[in-house]
């Protein structure tokens, strides 16, 4: 017995007509292919499944007790196997998993996110806030976001915006120490805050452009996170070099002040990925067009 599925179809179907050319004709095949079907599965489960002869065909007991098993087994098998085309969005379900870096604005982008997905109760976000580019293979990453001068070749990848750095201290710190002339004397006489590189535990560097780095002489606060830097330079304590959509209010409110405006700062490609498969899911598809959206309307209105 070669193909069970076959089979089962037509068990179920000569179940249903207890007629062999009915069943036949419904299943397009010759009459002896049911009958040799039918011998080969009695044969195999060692019980006969109809009582025959020339003018009628009944179940067996056997064949009562094991007709709705092979009907619900048959069922499963259709859903299972539904071709990708025939589903609906509707019957979208399953697990995506996103990493995105660890910004407040997650908050307002992942929202929107949910909101867009109500329609689909059965799909499952997992969201990781992580400073960290999580590999697509071991931690089974569908979609990530991410910032860089280049995106990897290996991805599909959507450029969002371009995001720059803004050097910034506090007025409180600007009167105590005086505007900086140059950016020599910006390193030698003023503290700065360093963000730590969570996959070395060292702080990144300071990078301007392709010809300038600082080199600040004094760092007297440092964080895996972003915000906390930020806060040291709020209240006075240190300057920083600050992504641009993250102190762009507190430049409006004056609450910080940016110096060397006319230094040209590198820029960032802010950019959403997601691996190169020769099948993505559906569900996958339309988290990935959704979240291009939301981000680029985001970054486009602030």
């Amino acid at each position: 017995m070669n193909n069970r599925f076959e089979t089962l179809k037509v068990f179920c179907s000569l179940a249903e007509t207890l007629q062999f050319k009915e069943t036949a004709n419904r299943l397009a095949v010759s009459p002896p292919v049911v009958t040799r079907l039918i011998a080969e599965l009695e044969d195999y489960l060692g019980e006969p499944l109809f009582q025959r002869n020339t003018r009628q065909v009944h179940l067996t007991d056997f064949g009562e007790q094991f007709l709705p098993q092979a009907q619900r087994l048959l069922a499963d098998s259709e859903r299972l196997f539904v071709p990708g085309k025939q589903r609906t969005e509707k019957e979208m379900s399953g697990i995506v998993r996103v990493t995105v870096p660890s910004w407040r604005i997650n908050d307002k982008i992942l929202a929107k996110l949910l909101t867009a997905l109500s329609p689909y109760p059965d799909l499952i976000i997992d969201w990781r806030d992580d400073m960290l580019k999580l590999d697509s293979v071991n931690h089974r990453i569908d979609i990530g976001l991410r910032i860089g001068l280049e995106p990897d070749p290996n991805f599909i990848v959507r450029n969002i915006t371009e995001i720059g750095d803004v050097l910034v201290a506090s007025p409180a710190l600007l009167a105590r120490l005086g505007e900086p002339k140059s950016l020599e004397e910006l390193e030698q006489r003023f503290p700065f805050v360093a963000q730590i590189n969570p996959a070395t535990g060292r702080a990144w560097h300071f990078p301007l452009n392709q010809q300038r780095e600082l080199k600040p002489h004094h760092i007297c606060f440092q964080s895996t996170d972003i915000y906390s830097g930020l806060q040291a330079v709020l209240q006075g304590s240190a300057v920083g070099l600050i992504s641009d959509f993250i102190a762009k209010p507190y430049l409006k409110t004056g609450e910080l002040r940016q110096l060397f405006s006319e230094l040209e700062i590198q820029k960032w490609q802010l950019f959403l990925y997601r691996p190169y498969e020769t099948i993505t899911p559906k569900r996958v598809l339309k988290v990935f067009e959704l979240l291009e959206k939301i981000l680029k309307d985001f970054f486009k209105d602030n």
